[in-house]
């Protein structure tokens, strides 16, 4: 989503959104907007913004605010990761299992440290986890376009049947690198014998990274013959498909899923899925197709595909409306990972009631816009230069974001889609000072 995780270095294989170290969540996300869904806010399923529908103009809409990667000192938190805390390789293969990663508890200002299977006593019977069900595909491809080797990352699969793709330079030990975009009309020579052909950039010309291709019909069958997860430069190794999705994800009817992994919910297995429904944890589904989250530098946000089905909204508002305005007296709505948190609030209206919606968000929810639908929120640890810390800000105030981070820091909390992961939950305590404060 907007500014993003940035990496300095992709290799040929793999990567992540909502907790790696940039925004988990907008390869193709959220430029500001008012609060509504861009897709249709009353959630009708709406056609694809003006920017994905080959249209004239085709960089996405920018909103009032500038996203955090362009603002440096007004981030709510001035850190640096150290390279030490960058997690290289799955929790499986560090410990004992994907579940075998740390907790961080924030409630309000107050901070607590737990292993992840705890998570049943870190949550109470009524609350409702939304679970992003996007399926991570295998997006990185070989080609060629003349003489010249590059690696097509397919981004997101367009309206009209186009794809957004991005062209990276093959390095030594599999490492790519940035590669100017284009040039227009283009010929990529594909695996199999197949091609596809540049037609148009999204955004700036100068300098796109991503651009609209022509593709060979049945991209999803391309991608499992010839197809590799991305990766990125702090990886290890090469890991199998795998180990990029998780026990949420199922398949679309149309082979649609994630250039990037929905991270948040990599930790989860059957057993402890199994623990929360024993706890009186309710689950609801939804999805959002995550785009190719690298964004450089200043580089509008794209928007993505998602979908709330009507039975979410039905248990989200039902869940709500059961504890009146007394979050202490009721479930709460826990989203895991970024990326469900802007699809339920693209599928909001002013109101704060969720509908049935299907379309493309182009959502950032910062803390002047605010929070309408979600209580709290499980996610990574991102970066400084990430936007997704805004709505971590608008989660949970900017001076217990602030204290959660330096926390992990001190207590080596592992960073990265294969790392540690964040717990944000209110300050339930109705005599707990206020800590919560959304200014800039």
């Amino acid at each position: 989503m907007t500014g993003r995780k940035r990496y300095p270095e992709r290799v040929a294989t793999g990567g992540a959104r909502d907790g790696g170290p940039g925004p988990g969540s907008a390869g193709a996300g959220g430029a500001p907007v008012d609060g509504t869904a861009r897709p249709g806010a009353g959630g009708d399923g709406a056609e694809a913004p003006e920017a994905w529908r080959g249209s004239e103009s085709p960089v996405a809409p920018r909103g009032p605010e500038t996203p955090a990667a362009s603002r440096g000192s007004e981030s709510p938190v001035a850190w640096r990761v150290p390279d030490a805390l960058s997690a290289r390789v799955p929790a499986e293969q560090r410990g004992s299992g994907r579940d075998d990663v740390r907790l961080l508890v924030s409630r309000g200002c107050a901070v607590s440290h737990h292993a992840f299977r705890e998570l049943p006593g870190q949550v109470r019977a009524g609350d409702v986890l939304v679970v992003n069900t996007s399926m991570t595909l295998p997006a990185a491809v070989n080609g060629r376009v003349g003489g010249e080797r590059v690696v097509v990352h397919f981004s997101t699969r367009g309206a009209d049947g186009r794809w957004a793709v991005e062209l990276r330079a093959p390095g030594r030990a599999g490492v790519t690198g940035p590669r100017p975009g284009g040039p227009a009309g283009a010929v990529v020579r594909l695996p199999g014998g197949r091609a596809l052909v540049l037609e148009e950039p999204l955004g700036p010309v100068a300098g796109a990274r991503l651009w609209w291709a022509r593709t060979p019909e049945r991209v999803p069958e391309l991608l499992r013959r010839y197809g590799r997860p991305i990766r990125y430069g702090y990886t290890e190794r090469d890991q199998p498909l795998s180990a990029y999705r998780t026990v949420f994800a199922t398949p679309s009817p149309d082979g649609s899923g994630s250039a990037e992994m929905p991270s948040a919910g990599r930790p989860f297995t059957a057993a402890l899925v199994a623990g929360l429904v024993r706890r009186g944890v309710l689950f609801a589904p939804l999805s959002l197709h995550t785009g190719v989250a690298s964004a450089e530098a200043h580089e509008p946000p794209y928007p993505e595909r998602f979908a709330v089905p009507a039975a979410t909204a039905w248990l989200v508002n039902a869940v709500r409306a059961a504890r009146g305005g007394d979050r202490a007296a009721g479930g709460r709505v826990i989203a895991v990972g970024t990326t469900v948190v802007r699809a339920l609030e693209s599928a909001a209206g002013a109101d704060g009631v969720v509908r049935q919606a299907e379309g493309w968000t182009d959502l950032v929810v910062t803390p002047r816009r605010g929070i309408r639908v979600v209580d709290g929120l499980l996610t990574g640890l991102h970066e400084p230069e990430a936007s997704h810390l805004l709505m971590l800000e608008a989660v949970a105030g900017r001076e217990a974001l602030r204290l959660g981070y330096e926390a992990a820091l001190q207590e080596r909390y592992l960073w990265h889609e294969f790392g540690d992961v964040h717990l944000i939950l209110p300050d339930e305590e109705r005599d707990a000072p206020n800590c919560f404060s959304n200014e800039w």
